[in-house]
């Protein structure tokens, strides 16, 4: 067993990373690890920290290493946003941090997932930090890219990257790891492009599977701009739904929890000193919903992207193995009823949708823009 059983499919990136482990002279204090989503960025990045803070170098069972992959490591800090953007307290907070001493464990590292989505004026708060660190802090820093980061931390820090894992490695691990039946772990690993979450999720939930196959249905059955602006509406209903079951109790929770700590539960009114607390927790938890329908509309998106490229799989005659294998006759239909110009067409719309989507574009206008463009041309 060891810490790094799953980093599937990253054998040059864990090479790196084990090196700088056991060679002081390897190591350094920040780190920029980047990959594609999906290819383990958040896994590789835990499975480091914890090596680090182990004597054996990441054996996978002593106490530093289950706290550490568990998140509750004294000296292991990790922050992955739940709503739009990192925000400047929070940096400014992980910065005083970054000077005290670890506590009782070799190294103080500092884990931060969603490293792109700190705006400028937040990444130079980080900056000196990271030009002046303490000799025993390390940060650990994921983004999609180097481009995502800005090129002042860039510069700084050490960059390992990783690539998209085979489909055979992400099956391998849901078989070995999850139990998943060797056929449906190969469907679900390659329904997701390989994104390891992802394929654990269709793996395990027959719904989320449903769910899926509803969107990749929705092409076949739009023939004019009204079933497109219906079909944008029900991707935005749905993307509505998943995002309050994700985050209804926990909202609940929290809030119940902050009042508790405040001394009003249960009381009708707040006076205006508490009340801003409770704004305050109420915009968070806002901001988390619309993280969490982004999240849902863009996996969307990508499903149907993975379905055009299907499309324009069969149009070209490449020869290459289908990420939607079960929907091979549907491909084909769709293959048939237009051209590879018209597919790359609606690929772009669909690409383009994504694009407005980050840029705060409302997501029923950029749904039925996207939908709109994917009907059939005439």
């Amino acid at each position: 067993m060891s810490v790094w059983d799953d980093v599937v499919g990253q054998e040059s990136a864990v090479a790196a990373l084990r090196a700088a482990v056991s060679d002081p002279a390897a190591m350094t204090h920040a780190w920029l690890i980047t990959g594609p989503p999906g290819s383990g960025r958040s896994n590789a990045a835990r499975a480091f920290a914890a090596a680090l803070q182990c004597l054996e170098g990441g054996c996978g069972h002593c106490t530093a290493c289950t706290t550490a992959l568990a998140g509750t490591h004294a000296d292991v800090t990790v922050v992955a946003t739940e709503t739009v953007g990192i925000k400047i307290e929070e940096t400014r907070s992980l910065v005083s941090l970054a000077q005290r001493a670890p506590s009782g464990g070799r190294w103080r590292v500092i884990l931060v997932e969603d490293a792109d989505r700190m705006a400028e004026r937040t990444s130079n708060v980080l900056l000196k930090a990271i030009e002046e660190p303490p000799p025993r802090t390390v940060w650990l820093l994921c983004a999609p890219s180097p481009q995502d980061v800005v090129v002042t931390i860039r510069s700084r820090a050490r960059s390992v990257a990783l690539r998209v894992p085979p489909v055979e490695a992400v099956a391998a691990l849901l078989v070995a790891r999850d139990g998943v039946d060797p056929a449906l772990a190969e469907v679900a690993a390659r329904a997701a492009q390989c994104h390891i979450g992802i394929a654990r999720r269709l793996a395990r939930d027959s719904d989320a599977r449903d769910r899926r196959a509803q969107v990749l249905a929705i092409p076949g059955t739009i023939r004019g701009v009204g079933d497109a602006v219906l079909a944008a509406g029900r991707l935005v209903e749905v993307s509505q739904a998943e995002a309050k079951a994700a985050t209804e109790h926990r909202d609940a929770t929290e809030k119940a929890a902050l009042l508790r700590a405040i001394g009003a539960e249960g009381a009708a009114t707040l006076p205006p000193s508490l009340r801003s607390q409770v704004t305050q927790l109420e915009k968070d938890q806002k901001g988390r919903a619309t993280r969490a329908q982004r999240d849902v509309l863009d996996r969307s998106m990508i499903d149907l992207l993975s379905l055009y490229r299907d499309v324009l799989v069969v149009q070209l005659g490449a020869g290459v193995e289908l990420v939607n294998v079960a929907l091979g006759e549907q491909v084909k239909v769709l293959a048939a009823a237009s051209s590879p110009a018209q597919t790359l067409r609606r690929m772009d719309a669909i690409g383009a949708a994504r694009t407005r989507l980050g840029g705060n574009v409302a997501p029923l206008l950029a749904m039925e823009a996207m939908t709109i463009a994917l009907r059939p041309q005439g």
